[in-house]
């Protein structure tokens, strides 16, 4: 009972003490009224004592286990509240106590409200990379050409481990690049759909057809978002630059038909009235490719206007050929019989026609060579005008020379008729043009020489060389003075034979003064015959080499020469001088002298 007791004395509570006491009093009396044995009595206190240690073992096992879960929660409270921060990025939470105190469940409740806000921050926080994320793989998706994106949200796997601003910063960074890079693909894409709008205007096309075999989402009408990924901003440069060499080739084309146009119209001299229906492809020739923007200007249908056009003209060019041929034929006959050149053979004409008509010859080649030929043809004549304009100067001084020559050997020049004062002043005026036409020869010659050393061919004046025809001048009038020199020798010598026979005559004694005064008063022309008749003796007495020989020896000179200046002068009239100087020069020998 003691033992009993003992146990019983340490409880500190005062009900316990009090129903334990009582009850246990109220024991003993019943156990003393029964008269229980001691040994009974013992051992049942002894089991009471124990049933009371087992449920107080119950009890402290069940506060330890308490306890434990406590410590367990606020460790996990904390462990989570740090992971929180670290996670967060943050390095404590404004409130938190640093220090805890207390006991296990005050200070599992200073801490609960803490961690209850970091669990909102870190749910805020989630949500935002979710959303940050989310819209990463929406634009990534985008850009990828994924038309399912939408379907992607939902698999959005958030690293709640790194839940920092940092991190978050670095996934907006992205976000934003991505968002730039979809701008930029976007204005790509609205750029290249612009040009097609543009180039399809140009040429006559479908844009949105065009637009719509790239991709219908790129078509307005469709109302889906635009695809913007690398495989269509690659088809829509293809696309682009498929219209652009599009473009480029009917220019191309447009321009050979605008040249052929303007080649055409220039050689059948068609009526700019005419032209107007197609200015606007000629206008075409001097732009080029970046120039062309005005809408429908490259249209099929105006190329196929063009070409049949040009197939008309070709058709019409065809049958006026021949006729624009001999025009230009005359055009350079023209130049070259005023500059007294060469002119083309007449079988190579022949020829040139007989290709004209099988169509051998291409039309365009044959006007070109002629136009390189008349164009020739001009700048030869020009290089020419200098030394023709002399020639002609020439021509007529040898005009007004022989001129000179006949009037010289006029006996009646110097009669009173009609018209003999303007010979007298035309014979002046021949004379003075006359004696200019040595040093105009002379500068003629030096003229044509540096013109031959300068072209490196030959200067013809009518198929004849020039300065052949001037050398031959030069000899003729150098055999000319020496005539006029023999014809003053003669007639010197015929005035002495006339004054020795004269002398003769009158020292021989007169038979009759009839006679003698009969002479005297005829002044001698009474006995012209005789007179006459004694001066062909007195000059054959002189003997054939002192007066025949000279102009015997001049005609046998000049008929050996006579081949070689006909051929040196082609022109008639050239030829026809030349026989008139030879014949003056043997008659002033054989005819009458003039007074």
């Amino acid at each position: 009972m003691g033992s009993f007791q003992t146990p019983m004395g340490m409880r500190s509570s005062t009900l316990l003490e009090t129903s334990c006491g009582y009850l246990l009093q109220e024991l003993q009396m019943i156990w003393n009224e029964v008269g229980q044995d001691q040994f009974e009595r013992e051992k049942v206190l002894l089991d009471l004592e124990q049933e009371c240690l087992e449920v107080y073992r119950k009890k402290v096992d069940t506060a330890n286990t308490s306890r434990a879960r406590l410590h367990q929660e606020l460790a996990e409270a904390e462990a989570e509240f740090t992971h929180l921060l670290l996670s967060l990025g943050e390095r404590s939470l404004p409130g938190r106590p640093e220090k805890l105190a207390g006991t296990l469940k005050e200070q599992l409740d200073s801490l609960t409200p803490a961690l209850r806000e970091m669990r909102l921050r870190k749910k805020d926080r989630v949500n935002k990379f979710r959303a940050v994320q989310g819209q990463i793989q929406k634009i990534s998706a985008e850009i990828a050409g994924q038309s399912e994106y939408g379907d992607l949200s939902s698999n959005i796997v958030v690293n709640e481990n790194d839940l920092s601003l940092k991190k978050l910063e670095e996934y907006q960074t992205e976000l934003q690049t991505l968002h730039n890079e979809k701008n930029e693909r976007l204005m790509r894409v609205e750029k290249y759909i612009d040009a097609v709008h543009n180039l399809s205007s140009i040429l006559g096309t479908e844009a949105s057809m065009v637009i719509t075999k790239v991709h219908p989402s790129l078509n307005e009408l469709c109302g889906l978002a635009k695809n913007i990924s690398n495989n269509i901003l690659a088809k829509l440069n293809s696309t682009v630059e498929s219209l652009e060499e599009e473009k480029q080739k009917r220019l191309e084309k447009l321009h050979h038909l605008g040249k052929a146009l303007t080649n055409l119209w220039d050689l059948m001299d068609t009526p700019y009235k005419d032209r107007q229906s197609f200015s606007h492809v000629t206008g075409l020739l001097s732009l080029s490719s970046a120039e062309v923007s005005d809408p429908g200007s490259l249209t099929l249908n105006i190329i196929q206007q063009a070409e049949a056009e040009v197939k008309r003209l070709d058709h019409l060019k065809a049958s006026k050929m021949k006729e624009l041929f001999f025009k230009k034929q005359n055009e350079l006959k023209e130049i070259c019989n005023k500059s007294h050149m060469e002119i083309p053979l007449q079988s190579e004409i022949d020829n040139l026609i007989n290709l004209i008509n099988s169509g051998e010859i291409d039309h365009a080649d044959l006007l070109m060579s002629l136009d390189q030929q008349i164009s020739r043809a001009k700048e030869e004549a020009s290089s020419r005008m200098t030394i023709m304009e002399k020639v002609e100067k020439w021509m007529l001084a040898r005009d007004e020379e022989r001129w000179l020559e006949e009037y010289t050997r006029d006996e009646n020049r110097y009669s009173v008729s009609r018209g003999a004062h303007k010979n007298l002043r035309r014979a002046e005026r021949a004379r003075v043009l006359v004696n200019k036409i040595p040093a105009l020869v002379d500068l003629l010659i030096t003229n044509t020489k540096s013109w031959e050393e300068e072209r490196k061919k030959t200067f013809l004046y009518d198929e004849v060389p020039l300065l052949e025809m001037l050398e031959e001048y030069n000899v003729l009038r150098q055999e000319k003075e020496e005539d006029k020199q023999r014809q003053r020798e003669v007639k010197k010598v015929q005035s002495q034979v006339v004054v020795e026979q004269e002398n003769l005559f009158i020292t021989r004694p007169s038979t009759s003064t009839r006679q003698t005064s009969s002479r005297t008063l005829n002044g001698g022309f009474s006995n012209a015959m005789p007179l006459n008749r004694r001066l062909s003796l007195g000059l054959q007495q002189l003997g054939p080499n002192s007066v025949n020989s000279a102009p015997q020896g001049i005609s046998f000179m000049k008929e050996g020469k006579k081949a070689h200046r006909q051929k040196m002068f082609a022109r008639p009239g050239l030829v026809s001088h030349l026989r008139d100087e030879t014949a003056s020069v043997v008659s002033t020998f054989s005819g009458p002298q003039s007074p």
